[in-house]
């Protein structure tokens, strides 16, 4: 028997390599199938940390700035032969690493993630993979523009410094280097928000950033203010899009300067690490997520592995949460006991859930 690994992330609990290790080790114990590790990512959170893993690519590490301007070690994945760089923008302006105290799109930045793209630069980068997930940040990408040679100036025409308070706000005039970098941006993320509006950035992840909620439409008013800034420097006739949302805009403000597209869901990850090969050479394909719902079938990377295995007659089990993966088409949906996220070891406990109910499953033939 030939078992696939192919877990996400169990979100806010394990990461995706992490519970492919744990299942593999458990099936590995009691039976005498062979386990082909894989696991798979959909855009959000640690997306690019998986490719690089995956194909193996040559990690860089840069010393750069987090969403707050702390020093932190940051690192890109290195694709020498395409020219290409692999990073994720939760790596330095990720929202994980912060304190309560200091989520605040007023004060974050993605300049530490422009510091990143910089040093890829002068290795040769032509392309760069950029993951949109766990962003701290609502900038428009201004930090990361900063970074690579956009001045953006007060009104005495000074340049306003990355993490200067209410950066958007001070904004009023936008100068462009002559020598800005000629690379082209490929999006991943796993939101299809736009920017502005009910749905957009501010609205729904400004307060999971920090953001408080008498404070959202003036913050609204500020983005809105910046934007139109990039839009009369840069010349382009700009409607908002789906994903513009993700990581607070940085799609959107890349979009201004460079050759800039957005990739949904698991379509580009599994295409890169050919998932579908993998599957083909498997006779039971196992896959997981912290909570499978309705949601799951636009892009999510549990669904798509359905996708993938139906189309090529193979059994396929999904671990997770809840009841959401009943009558959507696995051969087998393991249900994962419920957590108390208040307590301090939950993170240890759902590992050992996820252990214990791996062994139980093989222990009643499930996978036969």
């Amino acid at each position: 028997m030939r078992y696939l690994i192919a877990p996400n992330a169990f979100k806010g609990t394990i990461p995706a390599d992490e519970a492919a290790r744990i299942i593999a080790e458990k099936i590995g114990e009691t039976s005498e199938g062979v386990c082909v590790i894989q696991p798979v990512a959909d855009g959000g959170d640690g997306t690019c940390s998986l490719l690089i893993e995956s194909l193996g690519l040559e990690k860089i590490p840069v010393w750069t700035l987090n969403a707050v301007g702390q020093p932190v070690l940051g690192y890109f994945g290195w694709d020498s032969r395409q020219k290409k760089a692999f990073l994720d923008i939760s790596t330095a302006s990720g929202i994980g690493a912060l304190e309560m105290h200091q989520k605040d799109p007023h004060l974050t930045s993605t300049f530490g993630t422009g510091l990143i793209i910089q040093k890829a630069v002068e290795m040769g980068a032509e392309e760069i993979v950029l993951g949109l997930g766990g962003s701290a940040t609502i900038d428009l990408g201004t930090g990361i523009l900063s970074a690579l040679g956009i001045l953006f100036l007060d009104e005495n025409g000074r340049e306003i410094s990355a993490f200067s308070p209410s950066f958007l706000k001070k904004i009023k005039h936008i100068q462009k280097s002559v020598g800005l970098p000629k690379i082209r941006f490929t999006c991943l993320c796993d939101v299809r928000n736009p920017f502005l509006g009910e749905g957009g950035a501010v609205i729904v992840f400004g307060p999971q950033k920090g953001l408080e909620k008498n404070k959202i439409k003036a913050f609204e008013e500020d983005c809105e203010n910046a934007l139109n800034l990039l839009i009369k420097k840069s010349q382009k006739v700009w409607s908002d899009q789906p994903g513009f949302g993700a990581a607070g805009g940085v799609a959107l403000g890349l979009s201004m300067f460079f050759e800039m597209k957005i990739e949904f869901g698991a379509h580009y990850f599994f295409d890169l690490v050919r998932m579908e090969e993998k599957i083909i050479k498997s006779d039971w394909i196992i896959t997981g997520e912290g909570q499978y719902d309705s949601q799951s079938d636009q892009g999510k990377a549990s669904f798509e592995l359905l996708q993938l295995a139906k189309a090529n007659r193979k059994k396929i089990a999904l671990i997770t949460s809840g009841r959401g993966g009943e009558g959507s088409g696995f051969d087998l949906v393991l249900e994962l006991s419920s957590l108390d996220f208040n307590t301090l070891d939950f993170k240890e406990k759902a590992r050992e859930n996820l252990s214990g109910l791996i062994e139980i499953a093989v222990a009643e033939r499930k996978f036969d």
